[in-house]
This record gives structure tokens, C-alpha cells and sequence, in this order.
């Protein structure tokens, strides 16, 4: 269940009266302002909004990127509002996959070898990493593409081998800022296919911001922030 009203219990993801407020010179710049929202495991939600209204300023925050002004953020039983940037940076490569508009692929590794980049910062051998990756491959359809570099894969692909290393590390939740952004309707749908199989098939939390109606709608609920707050909430079309 998704709840945006801080009564949520049990909560994979529980907000609680965010701020955040950036410093311009003399002039304080509010963005996020007192929002509340809980997201329980297997969840699927969307934030819609104009430019400036705090979207993704919310997902730096819940991805460890950036701290709030003011409020909490609780993943789990880890409260990681006041944590060192030494013990952030750890549980962030261990709890959350991102994915950009910008697939952001190394140019000179191949797809094999860019899905395989957050595991080289874990213990595991050489074989389970290899394991790890041919299995994220093999969730996003691509096994066959493992040995290609980017410039080998059209945009679509690029993305599914974003997607691929985001869930190699098996993270808690992905964050996705603008995924189908940069694609167009064809490679967008399959996009948002795999993500909502994600969810359906294995149980992913995934938390996405968007100004693709067709996106949103395929959350379990679409929020709607303006000038940092959230003014609306609807179910999605599978909720």
C-alpha cells in the first residue's frame, strides 16, 4: 500500500515530514516541503509534476544521493537521514538501483562488463559475479547482446542493460528518474513492460519519476507534486 498521510505501518519506505531547502546566496529555495509517503515492498509508484517541483530532488533523497533540511527517511529498519557519507555510500550500493534517462553506459565496456561494474565492489568471486550478471542479462532479455558495446545496441537495449545493472546487486528498491525519456514509444513500452514484470514477477519496489502519462499509468498509484508538495494521489491502472 502506498499512503501519503504518514500513517503507514511496517512500511518498506516510510517518509516523514521532508525538507529540503536549498541556499542561493542570501535567499533560502525551498523545494520539498513536510511531505509524508509510505511504500511497501512489491509497490509501484509514480511522481508526475512541472520542472522544479521537487521530483527529483525526492529521489536523491531516498536514494542517499543528497540529505534533507528537515524529516526522515526510513528503508527497512536503517533510519538513513543522519548516516556518515562513508556508511550512505555502503548501504546505497547494497539497497538501491538507479536508472537514468541517460542510460549513463560506459562507452569503452561492454554490456556484459557495464552490468557487471557495482559487483566489483563486492566479495564475490569472479564466476558469481559473472552468474550475477548473466542472470540480469537473461531478466532483461539481452543475453544474447552481453558481448556488444553500447554503440552496438539501440537506444531501447541501452536501457534494458541500465536496467540489467541496477538489479544485478539484487538492491531493495529502484529509483528511476525519467527512464523512457530519451526513447521512443516502441522502446518505451518495452521499457515499462520490464519494469512492471519487475514488480509483478519479482517482487521489485520500484519508485519512478515521469512526464509520460503512459508511464505513470502503469503504477500501482501516481502522486502529484507541486512546488514540493504533494497535492494529489490516484490509484494507477494495476493498482
Amino acid at each position: 500500500m502506498i499512503r501519503v498521510d504518514g500513517r503507514g505501518e511496517n512500511s518498506l519506505i516510510a517518509v516523514r515530514n521532508l525538507g529540503k531547502t536549498y541556499r542561493r546566496g542570501n535567499q533560502d529555495i525551498p523545494v520539498l516541503q513536510g511531505l509524508n509517503l509510505d511504500v511497501d515492498a512489491g509497490d509501484s509508484v509514480a511522481f508526475m509534476g512541472p520542472s522544479g517541483s521537487g521530483k527529483s530532488t525526492l529521489l536523491n533523497l531516498l536514494g542517499g544521493l543528497d540529505v534533507p533540511t528537515t524529516g526522515s527517511i526510513r528503508v527497512g529498519g536503517d533510519e538513513i537521514t543522519h548516516m556518515s557519507a562513508g556508511r550512505l555510500t555502503t548501504w546505497r550500493a547494497r539497497h538501491v538501483g538507479f536508472v537514468f534517462q541517460m542510460f549513463n553506459l560506459l562507452p569503452v565496456l561492454t554490456a556484459f562488463q557495464n552490468v557487471e561494474l557495482p559487483l566489483l565492489l563486492t566479495r564475490l568471486s569472479r564466476a558469481e559475479r559473472r552468474d550475477h550478471v548473466e542472470t540480469a542479462l537473461s531478466v532483461v532479455g539481452l543475453a544474447d547482446r552481453m558481448h556488444h558495446y553500447p554503440r552496438e545496441l539501440s537506444g531501447g537495449q541501452e536501457q534494458r542493460v541500465a536496467i540489467a545493472r541496477a538489479i544485478v546487486t539484487d538492491p531493495t528498491f529502484l529509483l528511476c528518474d525519467e527512464p523512457t525519456g530519451d526513447l521512443d514509444r516502441s522502446s518505451a513500452d518495452e521499457v515499462l513492460d520490464l519494469l512492471a514484470q519487475l514488480v509483478a514477477e519479482y517482487g521489485k519496489t520500484v519508485l519512478l519519476v515521469t512526464h509520460d502519462p503512459r508511464a505513470a499509468e502503469r503504477a500501482h498509484m501516481l502522486l502529484h507534486l507541486d512546488k514540493g508538495v504533494l497535492v494529489e494521489a490516484q490509484s494507477g491502472a494495476h493498482a
